[in-house]
């Protein structure tokens, strides 16, 4: 049976935030979730952008639920912790977080704590992120954080001899490290939750070829002349961004998604298609590994702002 935007569960009295929310996967995310009555908070590292996605989405008329705009730059840890600070303060609590934003293959460059930002905006603000929003939401029912890594993980490799590139700097090594970290991170995330209790889930998910603003916006940040001539000639297998969307939106609504499940689409080997359960890179399913990352991460976010424990 096809999952469509149609199946999401009314979602009135939830409040959901989704990072990246002015374009691609986070827009179109925020669209459907705002159309089934939820409160929507928009964070965004523009808000001017925050503010026009916020327009486009009350003058298409489909939103039933409230539209918020938050300011959130993921590589700049200070700016994390004031976000989930203005959350707490607005709202009290929060029922979905959608950990969606992302940079893709730039060349290397540091967020604002030094760190690669690859590895600092994908995981390590999402990471910072979720732990600095849990005591909104690990105590709610239904509950849920969802994160968005890609099929790069499943080439993905964690360096941990080298995690911010500084002997040797691969674009799209560290991309794969990056989203392959994004798993490693929703599965660990469940574990600790289920161990204290939580009725809070922890769930990933990926959108197979989806047309977003990535490939432009890396295609333009390396000057490349081959990465235009690959992307034209997987075009056909690209899809919208409205179906790239939705295996994180089946992982933050459905009933029947899975604790620490993992989705993308159905067809092409998870290239394109319907939300449905994938396989999690072998890389991921080392728990102490993942425990190792969680580890490093929370030592490396600790340096800008004190996290909430979750031991």
């Amino acid at each position: 049976m096809r999952w469509t935007a149609a199946d999401i569960p009314d979602q009135s009295g939830r409040i959901a935030l989704v990072t990246g929310a002015n374009s691609g996967l986070g827009l179109e995310t925020a669209r459907a979730l705002a159309a089934r009555g939820a409160t929507v908070l928009l964070a965004c590292r523009s808000l001017a952008n925050a503010e026009q996605a916020r327009e486009e989405l009350l003058t298409a008329a489909a939103s039933t639920g409230a539209l918020d705009v938050l300011h959130l730059d993921l590589a700049d840890l200070a700016s994390v912790a004031a976000a989930a600070g203005t959350v707490a303060e607005r709202y009290g609590r929060l029922d979905l977080l959608i950990n969606n934003a992302g940079v893709m293959a730039p060349p290397r460059r540091l967020t604002r704590q030094g760190f690669e930002l690859q590895f600092g905006t994908n995981h390590l603000g999402h990471f910072a992120l979720s732990l600095a929003l849990l005591p909104l939401l690990r105590d709610r029912p239904g509950a849920r954080v969802v994160t968005v890594t890609s099929g790069a993980q499943y080439f993905g490799r964690i360096a941990f001899d080298d995690l911010q590139g500084e002997r040797r700097y691969d674009r799209w090594g560290a991309y794969g490290q990056s989203k392959l970290a994004n798993v490693m991170f929703a599965l660990e995330l469940q574990r600790r939750l289920a161990e204290q209790g939580s009725p809070a889930l922890s769930l990933a998910a990926h959108p197979g070829f989806a047309r977003t603003n990535l490939q432009p916006t890396s295609i333009a940040a390396t000057g490349s002349r081959l990465e235009p001539l690959a992307y034209r000639l997987m075009d056909p297998l690209f899809q919208s961004a409205a179906m790239g969307a939705l295996p994180q939106l089946f992982a933050a609504t459905a009933p029947d998604a899975k604790p620490g499940g993992h989705y993308g689409p159905d067809q092409w080997g998870g290239l394109r298609g319907w939300p449905t359960q994938v396989r999690i890179a072998p890389a991921a399913l080392d728990a102490d590994q993942c425990r190792r990352l969680w580890e490093v991460s929370q030592e490396f976010c600790a340096q800008a702002a004190p996290l909430p424990a979750l031991a």
